[in-house]
């Protein structure tokens, strides 16, 4: 813990942000709107880390067919400001493309594409970022009794910069989920190392994939590997008894609302777990239906050739994955039977999901702090600021982690322009508590930074 001192003048921050993946942008970029309608002294200074050397949103899971599951509306910007020039139109215009995307008459724009629109996004606020540091501690700056600022430690190879800070934001991502007691390897991926890891196989002749789960990634990941490799065996497994079609009717899809999120702060605990048991077929483990149709001809069609290529193993679990000289072998175990099946493949893919990274992991003795909940969840207020105790002015905001309190679009797209829009109104009802113009960085630069060697 550091103890503030009399004559301390270190530059400040009002905000640090940690990541710098979608939300994180779009934190930014309502940060560079904001400070553009504003006079000088009414700007609020920020910096992010990201740990990654560049932006990167999914890379392994960018399929060249593969398009989006949201509007192009609900992009970094739109359903906050409109008239923004960072929105997805401007970027098509930007590109040259605006006429050809519109005459598509498509909401869904491909993943890439939609890659490619943030990575535009991120390079025009990236005098806000770090790339290339790693955020390894947060420790409390203490005046009075009163935990006033944060001392933000990053780490980029052997140098340390220290940033102190009025507020954080935490937009750490996701982490990959694997089955239990299954580890990744060489032969045995997640399917967010697909891309990065299949083009490894090149020059071999690759017989049979085994790919594990039921979710959309699962049917892509199986699509892909299927068309790519043409004498390969795809072996899809799963625990239903086929994939289930997301419910993206118009109804089903106001539960992504920004008024949704309300509805559900305000909802008795019953009621929250009855909307996700409602509505999780919006998001979770299901599967676009053109997709299963396409998947389920291509799988009628060649049992009439007799070339049969696509097998699906359903309402089965894979129990065990064994590393074996030229492959893996898969044991997959039926629901209803309790038979094993033993396959050998060249490859395992686990489109098995993902975790919410722990953001308040980062914060040492600051979580410590951190109020929470009769089920051990921390606590969050309807402006995702985590609830502490009194002892601490400074804000900590949740960009993620907050299904349990907001509801199903806590790390999705639908609502990130509306979520930082109201972060920053948040942070800026609490007050800047603004020091002297000499004791503050420039907006959006690198001011802060005290510079360490490595230990």
């Amino acid at each position: 813990m550091s103890q503030a001192l009399p004559g301390d003048a270190p530059l400040i921050h009002d905000l640090i942000g940690v990541g710098f993946g979608p939300s994180n942008v779009a934190m930014a970029i309502a940060l560079s709107e904001h400070n553009a309608r504003v006079g000088r002294h009414e700007t609020v200074t920020a910096h992010f880390f990201e740990q990654q050397t560049g932006f990167g949103w999914h890379r392994g899971m960018l399929i060249d067919d593969a398009t989006m599951q949201v509007s192009f509306l609900k992009d970094l910007v739109t359903l906050r400001n409109p008239a923004s020039e960072y929105s997805f139109l401007c970027y098509l215009q930007d590109k040259g493309r605006l006429i050809d995307f519109v005459n598509h008459k498509n909401l869904f724009p491909l993943r890439v594409e939609f890659h490619d629109y943030f990575e535009w996004a991120a390079a025009k606020v990236d005098d806000m970022v770090s790339y290339g540091h790693r955020v390894v501690a947060v420790d409390p700056v203490v005046r009075d009794g009163v935990v006033e600022y944060f001392d933000v430690t990053a780490r980029s190879g052997d140098d340390v910069v220290v940033h102190r800070a009025r507020n954080l934001v935490l937009g750490t991502g996701l982490r990959p989920l694997m089955p239990e007691g299954i580890e990744r390897g060489d032969r045995i991926w997640h399917n967010s190392d697909l891309l990065a890891k299949v083009d490894g196989l090149t020059g071999t002749e690759p017989t049979r994939f085994v790919v594990v789960g039921a979710g959309q990634s699962a049917a892509e990941n199986v699509a892909y590997l299927h068309r790519r490799f043409p004498r390969a065996e795809i072996c899809a497994v799963f625990s239903r008894y086929g994939y289930s079609p997301a419910d993206d009717s118009s109804f089903a899809n106001r539960i992504f609302d920004p008024e949704a999120v309300d509805q559900y702060f305000a909802a008795p605990e019953d009621v929250k777990r009855r909307l996700m048991d409602y509505h999780g077929n919006t998001n979770y483990s299901v599967v676009d239906i053109d997709l299963i149709d396409d998947l389920y001809r291509q799988a009628y069609q060649e049992r009439v050739l007799g070339t049969e290529r696509l097998r699906f193993l359903n309402v089965s679990r894979l129990t065990d994955v064994a590393r074996t000289p030229d492959g893996v072998r898969v044991t997959v175990r039926s629901l209803v039977t309790g038979e094993e099946t033993r396959l050998d493949a060249d490859v395992v893919v686990c489109a098995t999901g993902y975790l919410e990274a722990d953001g308040l992991g980062l914060l040492g003795e600051v979580a410590d702090r951190c109020l929470r909940d009769d089920q051990g969840r921390v606590r969050v207020e309807r402006d995702y600021r985590v609830a502490t105790d009194p002892e601490l002015a400074c804000g900590i905001y949740l960009q993620g982690g907050t299904e349990h309190t907001h509801g199903i679009t806590s790390s999705l797209l639908s609502n990130t322009a509306v979520r930082v829009g109201e972060i920053l109104d948040s942070i800026l009802d609490h007050g800047l508590k603004a020091a002297p113009d000499a004791t503050r960085p420039v907006a959006g630069g690198a001011g802060g930074q005290i510079h360490q060697p490595a230990g």
